[in-house]
Parts: C-alpha cells; sequence; structure tokens
C-alpha cells in the first residue's frame, strides 16, 4: 500500500492518465479522490462516472453531452461529463465496460484534447484530467476483442495496483476511525472509540468485500452501539460470519478425518508438514519420498497407476522406489 500511495503521489504532480486496478471495494475511488487532491486541479471538479452503470443508449450523450434535438428526448443542450470536469478530474470507473463505439470517441478525447456533442456541428476544446480505474485484466480484454489496445496503452500511462484490505491490515484501524467519523458528522452522533475486542475483531477477519464491506460494518456499528463505544457485539454480520467459517473449517477438517479412516491411511502420513521440527522447511526429495510411500500404500503397490498418479515413467519410479527400500518390503 506505501507502494501505491507513493507512486499516486508522484502521478499526481503530472496531467498523465492513471489506471487504477484492484477488486472490487479496494478503494478506488477514495484512492482517485485523494490523487486529485494532492495535484494542482485539487480546486476544481472532480467527477465520477460509473461506466459499468450507464445506459447503453445514453452512453455517448452522458459523457460528451449533446445539443438540442440531437433526438428525440434532448430538449435542451447538455454539457456531458467530460465538459463538467473541465480543468479538473474525471475519474472513469470500471472503464473495461465502455461499448467498444464509445471507446473510440474517448480515444479522441485523450488524444486531441476535444469533446465532440451528440448533434453538434463542432468539437469543443476541454482540460480534463483523467482517472481509470478496473476490477477486471484489461490486457486480456483487449486480447479477447472487448477493449481497445490503442485505448489500452491511452490510459494505462501510470498503472497504480490498489492491494486487497486483507493484505494491508495495518490500514483498517486508520480506514475504521476515519470512517466512525464520517458516519457520526453525518449523523450528528457523538464520535465513538472502539473497544480492544472489537479492534481485534476486525483485524482477523479476511474483508471479502475490501473497504466497501468495512464501511458499510462501521457504519451499522455506529447506528447500532448505545455505550460511549463501540464493541464487537456492535458487528454482529462479522461476528456471524467468523462463526459460519470456523464451523466449515470443522466440517471440512472432519470431511479429512473421515476419508484417513475411509482409506484406512498408516498413521504416518496422516498430516504431513513440509516443515521439520526446527520450522525449517524440508528438503524437495524429503516430500517426494513421502509421497512415493504414500501412493506405493494407496494403490496396493500398482507401479503403472502410482507412476501416472505421480506423473512420472515407470523406470524413474521404479528407482527412485528401490532408492527408498520399497522394492525389498
Amino acid at each position: 500500500m506505501v507502494r501505491a500511495k507513493t507512486l499516486a503521489r508522484k502521478g499526481a504532480k503530472t496531467n498523465v492518465p492513471i489506471l487504477l486496478s484492484g477488486d472490487s471495494g479496494v478503494g478506488k475511488e477514495i484512492f482517485a479522490r485523494a490523487t486529485h487532491m494532492e495535484s494542482d486541479r485539487s480546486e476544481k471538479p472532480f467527477v465520477v462516472v460509473n461506466c459499468g452503470a450507464l445506459p447503453e443508449n445514453l452512453v455517448e450523450s452522458i459523457l460528451f453531452g449533446h445539443v438540442k434535438g440531437a433526438f428525440t428526448d434532448a430538449i435542451e443542450d447538455h454539457a456531458g461529463k467530460f465538459t463538467e470536469a473541465n480543468e479538473g478530474t474525471i475519474f472513469l470507473e470500471e472503464i473495461g465496460e465502455l461499448p467498444l463505439d464509445i471507446q473510440v470517441k474517448l480515444l479522441r478525447v485523450l488524444q486531441e484534447n476535444e469533446v465532440d456533442p451528440v448533434g453538434g456541428e463542432k468539437v469543443h476544446k476541454i482540460d480534463v484530467r483523467i482517472i481509470s480505474a478496473t476490477n477486471k485484466n484489461l490486457q486480456e480484454l483487449v486480447a479477447n476483442g472487448q477493449f481497445r489496445e490503442d485505448l489500452f496503452y491511452r490510459v494505462n500511462v501510470f498503472p497504480v495496483e490498489i492491494p486487497l484490505l486483507n493484505k494491508r491490515q495495518g490500514d483498517i484501524q486508520t480506514l475504521v476511525s476515519h470512517f466512525v467519523q464520517k458516519v457520526c458528522d453525518r449523523e450528528g452522533r457523538m464520535i465513538k472509540s472502539l473497544t480492544t475486542n472489537a479492534t481485534m475483531l476486525l483485524n482477523s477477519y479476511h474483508w471479502p468485500g475490501n473497504v466497501r464491506q468495512l464501511e458499510n460494518a462501521v457504519m451499522r456499528a455506529v447506528i447500532l452501539s448505545d455505550g460511549d463505544m463501540i464493541t464487537d457485539k456492535d458487528f454482529p454480520q462479522i461476528l456471524e460470519d467468523i462463526k459460519r467459517l470456523a464451523k466449515e473449517n470443522k466440517r471440512k477438517n472432519r470431511r479429512a478425518d473421515d476419508l484417513i479412516r475411509e482409506l484406512d491411511i498408516p498413521k504416518e502420513f496422516h498430516y504431513v508438514t513440509i516443515y521439520d521440527e526446527k520450522a525449517n522447511v524440508r528438503r524437495l526429495d524429503h516430500i517426494e519420498n513421502i509421497m512415493i510411500r504414500y501412493a506405493f500404500v494407496r494403490y496396493k503397490g500398482k507401479m503403472t497407476e502410482i507412476a501416472r498418479r505421480q506423473g512420472m515413467g515407470r523406470s524413474t519410479l521404479y528407482r527412485k522406489a528401490a532408492e527408498i527400500g520399497l522394492l525389498d518390503e
């Protein structure tokens, strides 16, 4: 995350397009807004456009504007999002969702710094900083013909990848404090702190919904809390999910134990670990010998079957089996 923030600060001092990548909910919009605030455009507009939520028949009009009479419902001129963002920053969230014909017009904006309103007779010069975001692999979309290669190279001038929340646990407490203050200010409540148990609970959770899920959980907790502090009991959904995951893990362990009994696996193979008694990683040949010994037991010494399962030739298997004394047993 430190690397991502360092890159964003450097990018903020320029006008080059920035592409933010990362899973849904990692905080790409927050990141884009922070980048805008670090730039010399901070006093100018910051316009957010969710490309995946735009009606297909209105995408062009919403982005680039239209003139009165351009189509049936065009009862007056409409500036469009790019013109609204003039001299500021436009944030194109989920840019990979844009139709190919709109990608052509976006490329023109990037190359010529001008927009062409629907039904208009002349183009308009604009000065806009573009920050794009995606939770998809744009290079794969290019390979599949779903995203223009020339546009990819234009928006990917300065790529910044934002990691998953569960990979940056040091950010959780900072984000929680920010969200608590944000919710309390909005709801007119006294700002509260979290108990130690609540903080430990949030740090132990895996956050599949990333920053967005954390914000929603904090919002509910602020509303649910009655005392002077926010406790772990004020995060009932997180507690329930942790209990559910614990039960699932228990069931998986039981199934593994049942399988061990069903296959009558010798005790020496029950819980093989890649670490030795000093927590050092074992040698590859040690692990390989264990796998061959277990396969020998599991498939009752049938060398052809063992070789196929282990992905090795029969002669190699016979040599290795002889080296570890299996053929003498």
